[in-house]
């Protein structure tokens, strides 16, 4: 269970594009967890998981790319 209260135990987590094998930018997201996307450091799993709003998700992830 999550610090946030929602229950990722099933969740589905995979790899940002962006992550590469040497150890850098190792981010991952949990799909089909209802109105959040879950966020966490795929080289500590069992680390803290960041829990944004789907809403802003997506301006979230417009910004990122016009960087």
């Amino acid at each position: 269970m999550a610090s946030s209260g929602i229950d990722l135990s099933a969740a589905t987590w995979r790899k940002s594009s962006f992550s590469n094998g040497t150890g850098g930018e190792c981010v991952e997201v949990a799909d089909g967890v209802s109105g959040v996307v879950p966020v966490r450091d795929s080289t500590r799993p069992d680390g803290g998981v960041v829990v944004i709003g789907a809403a802003a998700w997506g301006p979230f992830v417009a910004a990122l790319k016009h960087r």
